[in-house]
Order: C-alpha cells, then structure tokens, then sequence
C-alpha cells in the first residue's frame, strides 16, 4: 500500500505555528508517521526507543527541565536531540516559552527546522496527531456516494447508472449534506474508524445524467456539503430480484469490509415506485437507534413472547 507524506507547510498552516529556523522551505519537509514525542526522557539520558521520524514537541516540562540545567549539559542535551535529525522540534507555549539560543545554533548545524506555536502543549499536540491520522492514514477508492444524513454518513455503493447521484440530490433538497460523488476516498483514520471524503478536484460536484454536472454548493448553498464525514453505514443499491431474500426483519447485522475495517452493512433492491430517499432516511436513524443500544426487531420479538430466539 502506499506511504503518504504531509508537509511542514501544509502542517504549519493547519496547525497555526511559527517558523524560527527552517534549512529549506517546509513544503519540502516531509511528515511520514503520525505519531509525535516529547522527549523528555531522551533529555535526560535514556536513548533507547527513539524514534527520529516523529515532530519533537517541547513543552513546559522540558524546558524546565533544562533551563535548570547547566550550560554545558543543556547544549549537550539539546546537540543529542537535534542530532537525531527529526522532520522538526516544535516549542508550544511561545507566549511564555523562548527557544534557548542553543537551539537555534544546533537547528541551524543539523539543517533541522524549529517552529513554535502559541498553543497549549497538549491542544498541540491533540492538533497534530488529529491532522496526521487523517492525512497519513491507509486509503482507497471506491466507485459511489457518500452522504451525511440525520448525522450519519452512509456510504452508497451500487452498479453504475443505478440511481447513487440522483437519490443524493433528493437527499440533499431533503435537508442533508452531500459528501462525495462518483469518487469516494475512504481513509483508514483508527482501528475502528473509515472517514470518506471527495478528491479534491471534483469535491462538491455531483454528475446528473440527462443534466451534466452540477455544483451543489453553488445550487443549493454551501450547508448542503460537507468535507470528510465517518462512514457509520453501507447501503449496496441493487436491481430489484425476485428470487433473492432481502433483509426483513434487521435482527442479524451483514458487514463491509473496508480496509480491515467492519461496517454495517445493507443491501435495498431498486424498483419502480420505491421512495428510496425516506428509506435512507430511516436506515439511518435505525443504524443510530441500534448505535444506542436500541433494537426494534428484537423489541417484536420480546412483544411476541419470542424473545428466547433472540441473541
């Protein structure tokens, strides 16, 4: 699977950080990883399990810590960090933290950036891993729609010409956000978590057949798209097939894999007539209410004195 990289840039504007020293322009530094450290213990003399590809983050603590130091072990200190040669040593705290000049001379001999940000240490760093994990993590593509509705994203899978563009936009007169047309990246952001979002080319742009191509926030104002949204629920449009048992009742829950990630899963057949719009509309609030521990299937049964065939 490919790597991805994030840029110093792109990180210092999304993050809102300063530049001290920088060896070249940060759009030519890379981020690999989406981890970050504070080093304090490497500060203090324990080298082991340490990692030179993560942002090194300089907090209140260490610079405490080194500002009671003598001068000679804070250079030495400070010459074992930036000697490590990470992507950057970033001082949170600026209103009250200053970058001891050691710093800067060392950033300067080992060509390693040295920004600072105004945040809280912990704000900073909660900024960084968020960021990273989105823009570093796993991704595919998938052919079809993603659409936030009643707060739930669902992601619309089905053969080309099926419907997935035109159900959308009746979603989206109907007070919900398109996320993604034709065009669905799907990242790997947790263990537990797929976020959808457009590329970045074609975002907000919907292809209606027998219409051509549409800008929904333009037609229908920017509340009506949304960037990224988590995927909570994949619906498979599929032609309507007599011979096939579709789900009925809701009580066993069918999952899709995305990379390695399981999603509730459903499949609703497509026929003349059907109102697929308030079917989506229900299967997400029903995907909420079984979120919520609330199943309406298994309440039945209990009503029905069937509850023992309930898991």
């Amino acid at each position: 699977m490919e790597n991805f990289t994030v840029s110093l840039a792109k990180l210092s504007e999304r993050v809102n950080m300063e530049v001290v020293y920088s060896p070249r322009d940060l759009s030519e530094i890379n981020v690999e990883i989406a981890e970050v450290n504070r080093p304090g213990l490497f500060l203090a003399g324990y080298y082991e399990y340490f990692d030179n590809l993560r942002l090194q983050i300089m907090g209140l603590a260490e610079m405490n810590f080194l500002s009671v130091q003598t001068p000679d072990r804070r250079y030495e200190a400070l010459d074992h960090l930036f000697g490590q040669m990470p992507p950057a040593v970033i001082v949170s705290r600026s209103d009250e933290l200053t970058p001891f000049p050691e710093m800067l001379e060392l950033a300067q001999k080992y060509k390693v950036a040295l920004l600072r940000s105004n945040e809280a240490t912990c704000v900073l760093m909660g900024s960084l891993i968020s960021y990273l994990n989105m823009e570093l993590a796993p991704r595919i593509t998938r052919h079809g729609v993603l659409v936030e509705v009643y707060g739930e994203g669902i992601l619309i899978l089905g053969d080309s010409g099926i419907g997935k563009s035109e159900l959308a936009i009746e979603l989206v007169k109907r007070g919900h956000r398109l996320v993604a047309d034709d065009a669905v990246e799907l990242r790997k952001v947790s263990n537990r978590q797929i976020m959808g979002t457009a590329p970045e080319n074609i975002r907000h742009f919907i292809e209606l057949r027998g219409i051509g191509i549409v800008n929904v926030a333009r037609v229908y104002g920017v509340g009506a798209v949304k960037v990224t949204e988590t995927v909570d629920l994949v619906v498979q449009l599929e032609a309507w097939d007599p011979t096939k048992n579709y789900q009925r009742t809701g009580l066993e829950t069918e999952y899709y894999e995305i990379l390695g990630v399981k999603i509730p899963s459903t499949a609703i057949p497509v026929s003349p007539g059907r109102n697929l719009a308030v079917v989506l509309e229900t299967a997400a609030i029903n995907n909420r209410q079984k979120k919520m521990g609330y199943n309406a299937a298994k309440e039945l049964l209990i009503r029905l004195g069937l509850d023992d065939t309930v898991d």
